[in-house]
């Protein structure tokens, strides 16, 4: 068995233009000393990392570990969410998806996709320049607007979307490959890779590439109502990766899951602090105690309720106390009286 490795903090949702969060080594600082050990950077954030440079250069890849490092700090994954996003959009979402691109791509859909494709294709060089063995990103969605079909869908059209998404994302798996890297997809509804299911269409699709796996978040399953705790069990060989991040699901008689289209703190499926929502974690940890993970428990911090700096501090402390440091021995060894397999066969009356 293997000791979970964190806490860590994934640095998104932190990321800005005061002080201390609008450079890495400031923002290393505060996390380091809220008890975080590691921390996880999101990739078009330029104030964290200039990703093109890491992936070309391995001495500027040394001195993000070195900033890091300064402050008892490990770099435990890069993220490419917003550009995995924008490999496949559907049309209905060019407008709002196109802020996620650089601005000489905004407005010409082809460009962006390709402009996207070689984020991801560099976050895999630079993934390989910092010595890390995972990546997070997202799907991205050209199924998504049929989700809840009305009229029904044609005959083969969610079909026809996955083999497109499939085509779109093989070279970028292959880079991954190439860099020794794993790919994972964070489950998460909006893409198409939402569930269990889905990720089963695509990974067949890609021909069971040895790189497709997937970015555990337990919260983006609950708020659909399925069982992430056996997710765990079905996925075992596919997580790779690990959001700790909480949600809670009180339906009422006049919403459920797609939440009447109110705002965050009205919905019936919310995201909450660590502590604050419905998720076991208890149990999640001891999966992944027992099960050998060999990652990180990053911290994605997300509240309709509570300010962002008091869930970071509380968030870095609810890790600690959830990891379990594994036992090298059974509890009832010192019961053992010793047997050979003379012994057993005696026993057994052989």
């Amino acid at each position: 068995m293997k000791t979970i490795q964190g806490p860590a903090l994934f640095l998104a949702q932190f990321a800005g233009d005061d002080a201390p969060f609008n450079s890495l080594d400031s923002i290393a600082a505060w996390a380091a000393g809220l008890g975080y050990k590691g921390v996880q950077i999101p990739s078009w954030d330029a104030r964290m990392i200039d990703l093109k440079r890491a992936a070309e250069s391995r001495t500027y890849c040394d001195e993000i570990k070195g900033t890091l490092a300064e402050h008892g700090l490990t770099l435990t994954e890069l993220s490419t969410h917003l550009q995995g996003q924008l490999v496949a959009v559907h049309p209905v979402y060019d407008e709002m998806f196109d802020g996620f691109a650089a601005p000489e791509v905004r407005g010409n859909p082809k460009a962006r996709q390709e402009w996207a494709v070689d984020q991801l294709k560099l976050a895999a060089k630079a993934s390989q320049n910092l010595g890390l063995t995972d990546h997070g990103t997202f799907s991205g969605s050209l199924a998504w607007p049929f989700i809840y079909p009305w009229p029904q869908r044609p005959a083969g059209l969610v079909e026809s979307a996955f083999d497109e998404l499939a085509n779109r994302w093989r070279p970028i798996l292959d880079a991954f490959d190439e860099a020794g890297v794993n790919l994972c997809y964070e489950i998460h509804p909006g893409e198409d890779l939402h569930d269990g299911i889905t990720f089963e269409m695509f990974l067949e699709r890609v021909g069971n590439h040895p790189r497709c796996h997937i970015l555990y978040d337990p919260s983006h399953l609950i708020l659909q109502q399925l069982d992430y705790r056996g997710f765990l069990d079905v996925y075992r060989d596919h997580i790779q990766m690990f959001h700790v991040k909480d949600a809670e699901f009180n339906p009422s008689p006049k919403q459920g899951v797609y939440s009447g289209y109110q705002s965050w703190t009205e919905r019936a499926g919310r995201f909450r602090s660590l502590g604050d929502g419905q998720i076991d974690f208890k149990s999640i940890f001891s999966w992944m105690a027992a099960n050998d993970y060999h990652g990180w428990a990053v911290l994605e911090w997300e509240c309709c309720l509570k300010h962002p700096e008091v869930g970071a501090r509380e968030g870095a402390t609810f890790i600690r106390d959830h990891i379990i440091e594994v036992t090298e021995r059974a509890f009832d060894d010192f019961a053992d009286g010793g047997s050979d397999e003379a012994a057993n066969r005696r026993i057994l009356g052989l």
